[in-house]
């Protein structure tokens, strides 16, 4: 009975063993799973960058670059359609408005003007014949209308005669109703002739007031040919610079397209492109400035256009008074913008560390000096060089403010 006693407590204590072996194996593998092994990092102090929060003045501005442009450029589009026969003015020449750049030939339009100026002569003829026409009726209708009046004169006074002599009997009444029937046909053709002649005289008013008017609109016309055809030269509408040319000797040109450019060099500005970030507080009349050999130059924001591309905007900047010597299109300036007045507040220098945390949080150097731990921040404006600081940081507080890249999800960071 006692051998059987033993045989079982051995087997509870092997037991025992197993089960606490097995615990410690399970809590082995929980801290490894589950601790906080990844929660701290050691890293150099060396190879990483510190900076500290002061209080100092907060300018609100942005570093730009810019590029110099004409302060205008024209559009040179083809009014008439045409090839290509005569480059007089190559491209990046200096021109003066009127100046012929180029000549088109247009071989329809010339047939154009032929038949307009045919279909001219042709009403002038016409005009020409019915003003000849309308004379020589009138001096018929004249005529005509002369001979009935005489007539009707003749047939009055022997109606009168007769009817005197009637009345005494000195002649029949068949003599005296033939001279009455007399004088009423004169009186009838009379009538007859002075309306031929008022309608004759009205047709042919009409018929020339309208050659009249037909011949005027038929001389607009060709005015309006012969200045289409001097369309044919493309002219310089203002002096400037022939900036883009885009024709060759012998190409044909489309109505209405494009061909060139010519830049206003009177004056110029600065096209600069900047992150739509800023798109809200960016507005017409900004001051902003530039340093070119020692000097600052003062500009000020002329438009600004709405479109964004690629997350940026453009906006073009003018001088205000005074700008550099020498001036050329093409060149490229960083023009300091000022986005609102300068305020005192907390300040901490610009870092990479903003961009692994999204300006979230960031490694506060512990009172220690030999860790930093992670600590919630709330950053407010910046410009090229400093963070303003709303909340987190004090004065005097020490950021890692390099890159955050290598330390994973680390809550502390060792420093060695």
């Amino acid at each position: 009975m006692d051998s059987l006693r033993v045989k079982k407590n051995g087997f509870r204590l092997i037991h025992l063993i197993y089960l606490a072996g097995f615990g410690i194996l399970v809590f082995l593998l929980t801290q490894i799973i589950f601790g906080k092994h990844s929660s701290r990092f050691n890293v150099e102090k060396d190879k990483i960058t510190i900076d500290e929060v002061f209080f100092g003045e907060f300018k609100d501005y942005t570093d730009i670059n810019g590029q110099v442009e004409p302060i205008k450029t024209i559009f040179l589009d083809a009014s008439e359609s045409g090839r290509v026969k005569e480059l007089l003015i190559e491209e990046g020449s200096m021109v003066m408005a009127g100046d012929v750049i180029l000549v088109l030939e247009n071989q329809n339009l010339h047939q154009d003007i032929l038949m307009s100026e045919s279909q001219l002569a042709e009403k002038e003829n016409n005009l020409r014949t019915t003003k000849i026409n309308y004379e020589s009726s009138k001096m018929a209708s004249q005529s005509s209308l002369t001979s009935a009046f005489y007539t009707l004169q003749q047939a009055k006074r022997k109606k009168e005669q007769y009817e005197d002599l009637y009345k005494d009997k000195l002649i029949p009444k068949e003599d005296y109703l033939k001279a009455t029937e007399a004088y009423e046909e004169a009186q009838a053709l009379m009538n007859i002739a002075q309306q031929r002649a008022t309608q004759d005289s009205l047709l042919s008013e009409t018929s020339m007031k309208q050659l009249d008017i037909d011949l005027r609109q038929m001389r607009s016309t060709l005015k309006l040919v012969y200045a289409r055809l001097d369309e044919l030269k493309v002219k310089a509408p203002v002096d400037g610079q022939l900036g883009r040319l885009d024709v060759e000797i012998g190409k044909n040109i489309s109505q209405g397209s494009s061909i060139g450019q010519i830049n206003v060099l009177s004056d110029f500005k600065i096209a600069a492109k900047i992150d739509e970030h800023y798109i809200d507080r960016v507005r017409t009349g900004l001051p902003a400035n530039l340093e070119r050999q020692g000097r600052m130059y003062e500009l000020s924001i002329r438009k600004v256009y709405p479109e964004v591309r690629d997350g940026q905007f453009q906006v073009d900047f003018i001088f205000n008074s005074d700008k550099p010597d020498n001036l050329r299109t093409g060149q490229n300036f960083f023009i300091n913008l000022e986005l609102g007045e300068s305020k005192s507040t907390l300040l901490l220098k610009k870092g990479s560390f903003f961009n692994s945390t999204g300006g979230q949080w960031a490694f506060v150097v512990d009172p220690d000096g030999k860790s930093a731990s992670k600590r919630t921040i709330r950053f407010g404006q910046q410009n090229p060089e400093y963070y303003e600081i709303l909340d987190g940081l004090l004065e005097g507080d020490k950021v890692v403010s390099s890159g955050y890249g290598t330390f994973g999800n680390a809550e502390k960071l060792i420093f060695k």
